[in-house]
């Protein structure tokens, strides 16, 4: 007997995701709920993982990065409340789906890749960073891309529990403020580098 899912059981396994996983945890801004219900989990995944885009866990993606749990986007949007009059870049994770959701929001939006945010190979002042993982710190060269009175929404790892994070950029500060506990995917990218302890 072989499975096969039609387009119609994606559809449904997407309204699942909004009415059990979104709605539940308290995403019921409209905008997040049209744009994550109109956006096909599915087709940021691979072959393998198809079946299982709509699950409340993160997909490993064949580039060794990871899709995040719905939620994590939810939030990330209810969040972040992105508008015409921002300027946003995603550091992505490797999906594509992130900027898939926010780009009709917004009047311009830029993506890079986690190593190029990193070590400041991206130039540019953002009114809005998203983040599609989780940091164990915000390097100067991120910190450089928001602009002065910017924000930035973003996992944060603190002592090996992730939680979604954001901040707002005053002159050169930018400081994050954890908000809810939630399984997100670190991007080792944003690792603080090892040092010596006595």
């Amino acid at each position: 007997m072989t499975l096969t899912t039609t387009r119609l059981d994606y559809a449904a396994a997407r309204k699942a995701m909004l009415d059990s996983q979104l709605r539940t945890s308290g995403v019921n801004d409209v905008f997040v709920l049209e744009r994550m219900g109109t956006v096909a989990r599915e087709d940021f995944v691979p072959q393998a993982a198809k079946a299982t885009a709509y699950m409340d866990r993160a997909i490993r993606l064949e580039s060794g990065g990871f899709l995040p749990a719905p939620l994590f986007h939810g939030a990330m949007l209810a969040e972040a409340r992105p508008t015409m009059d921002d300027s946003v870049l995603v550091i992505d994770g490797g999906s594509g789906y992130l900027p898939a959701l926010v780009e009709p929001l917004v009047a311009k939006l830029d993506t890079v890749t986690p190593d190029k945010a990193a070590n400041g190979a991206k130039r540019g002042a953002y009114t809005l960073v998203l983040v599609d993982g989780a940091i164990e710190h915000v390097p100067a060269a991120l910190a450089k891309l928001v602009a002065d009175g910017g924000r930035i929404v973003t996992g944060m790892v603190e002592r090996g529990v992730t939680r979604l994070a954001t901040g707002r950029k005053s002159g050169k500060a930018l400081a994050l403020l954890s908000l809810a506990e939630m399984g997100i995917p670190r991007l080792g990218a944003f690792d603080r580098p090892q040092s010596w302890s006595f």
